[in-house]
């Protein structure tokens, strides 16, 4: 029996030290049902106020989920301390700095993608469902995360792009504006008339459905090509992708029309071939009947 004397007086202790915890225990119990009844409360009238203002649906509920983490964080510490008395708030907040400086190095690219999708999704231009572009990627803006951004290209495929990414490099917002310029170039002939080939141009742009008429059409001279003069051809239309490819099928379509109608040559790259020896020229005819 003296053989199991020090374990009999060690679990003793420990049920003793048990049963003197117990009311800790339950204050530490009460605590956290507490924190989730705030949490839930107080996130709650965060979410119901937030809605009424015109912060993006998605940043809500990030400062809603952030609200709550505070709140918990903040219960859990108080209910630790209530548990054990040694364990002060000081200590368990310098704990939880050293833990956050840890985990910021593991997880630094995971953080800085979080940071740039709150400011991204703090920017006003950039809305859902607008198309941008940025860096080559292009595609219309489906949802913004606190991590990445989801993008439909054109052609239907999905891409997801870190949030870092898009606030580190120029970005471009296609419709940002409801109307949008485009331009071609468009070359006639060295012989051709230039004013009267920049008159069928301007006449052949402005009689089409697509183009918006309160910008203006403009027809310019660019300059002496190769084997063309050169005019830069400058119309508004709708921003969109689609628009974009609608406006420049008519105006192409109609130009080309136009001057073919009045006999304008649209060049065309001629091709001489040199040969190092005289060729002979043979008579087919005269060589069947020999």
């Amino acid at each position: 029996m003296s053989f199991f004397s020090p374990l009999y007086e060690k679990f003793e202790s420990m049920w003793v030290g048990f049963v003197k915890l117990l009311p800790m225990l339950a204050i530490a119990v009460f605590a956290i049902i507490l924190t989730w009844f705030f949490a839930k409360l107080l996130s709650g009238l965060l979410r119901k106020s937030l809605s009424k203002s015109k912060i993006r649906k998605s940043l809500c509920e990030l400062f809603v989920t952030l609200f709550k983490v505070l709140i918990w964080t903040f219960g859990i510490l108080i209910a630790v301390t209530i548990v054990f008395p040694s364990l002060t708030a000081g200590k368990l907040l310098a704990a939880l700095g050293l833990g956050s400086v840890a985990v910021g190095l593991a997880f630094k690219d995971i953080f800085e993608n979080f940071f740039a999708g709150i400011l991204i999704m703090l920017r006003k231009p950039m809305r859902i469902g607008d198309f941008i572009e940025c860096e080559g990627i292009q595609g219309k803006v489906e949802l913004i995360s606190v991590r990445e951004t989801y993008l439909r290209r054109t052609d239907g495929q999905l891409v997801l792009v870190p949030n870092s990414f898009l606030f580190k490099n120029p970005l471009l917002i296609l419709t940002d504006l409801e109307l949008r310029r485009f331009d071609i170039v468009v070359g006639v002939a060295y012989g051709e008339d230039v004013a009267k080939a920049q008159t069928v141009i301007m006449r052949a742009v402005k009689s089409l459905d697509k183009i918006n008429y309160d910008k203006p059409v403009e027809v310019y001279a660019r300059e002496f090509n190769s084997s063309s003069i050169d005019f830069t051809v400058r119309w508004w239309a709708e921003s969109t992708p689609l628009g974009m490819h609608e406006s420049r099928d008519q105006v192409v379509t109609a130009i080309k029309e136009a001057l073919d109608k009045e006999n304008i040559e649209i060049p065309f790259p001629y091709r001489t071939l040199t040969f190092k020896e005289p060729l002979s020229i043979e008579n087919k005819a005269q060589s069947a009947v020999n």
